[in-house]
């Protein structure tokens, strides 16, 4: 893929970890998340950690769909397949349009890396009232290659043949 000489776009991001065992001190998916962004060109003007409990999942993601100052909301955990993982499931009512291509993507290039262990990801993507919203599982690693191989293209509006920030206006034109 090519990049134009279209003007870059700096993006609000929001970054939210999910883990009952992670904290600030020691949430390297999340720091990989916000070196990434920032290094891209990006604001980080939201980061928070919350207990995957389904309440306050939705409440956090409620909030920053609902803040016009959050363009995109980067959340890392919750995404696998035991009873605490729940991300997918407290953040679909908000989708008004879901981008089913970045999980399926994810899962293919993720199984260049760990082979059929893939099938238990459930990383997603959608838009949420013209919030974008990309859901990586856990691992540092996963982050990396969801930041780097996908998000971080998609979110360069100077990325050709077409990138989500060139659809953003015409995605929140109600």
């Amino acid at each position: 893929m090519t990049k134009t000489d279209a003007p870059f776009v700096s993006l609000n991001i929001a970054i939210l970890t999910l883990s009952d065992t992670r904290t600030r001190e020691n949430d390297t998916s999340g720091d990989l998340i916000e070196e990434r962004a920032r290094n891209a060109g990006h604001q980080v003007v939201q980061r928070a950690l919350v207990r995957e409990d389904m309440d306050r999942l939705r409440a956090q993601f409620r909030d920053w769909i609902a803040d016009s100052g959050i363009d995109v909301i980067i959340s890392t955990g919750g995404t696998g397949m035991t009873r605490r993982d729940i991300t997918p499931e407290a953040v679909h009512p908000f989708i008004t349009k879901p981008i089913p291509g970045f999980g399926e993507l994810f899962r293919m290039l993720s199984y260049q890396e760990i082979g059929t262990s893939t099938i238990q990801s459930r990383a997603d993507a959608g838009i949420a009232d013209g919030t974008v919203i990309f859901m990586l599982p856990g691992s540092t690693n996963a982050c990396r290659l969801g930041m780097d191989k996908i998000i971080l293209s998609q979110l360069d509006s100077r990325h050709r043949p077409c990138n989500l920030i060139e659809l953003l206006p015409r995605i929140r034109r109600a």
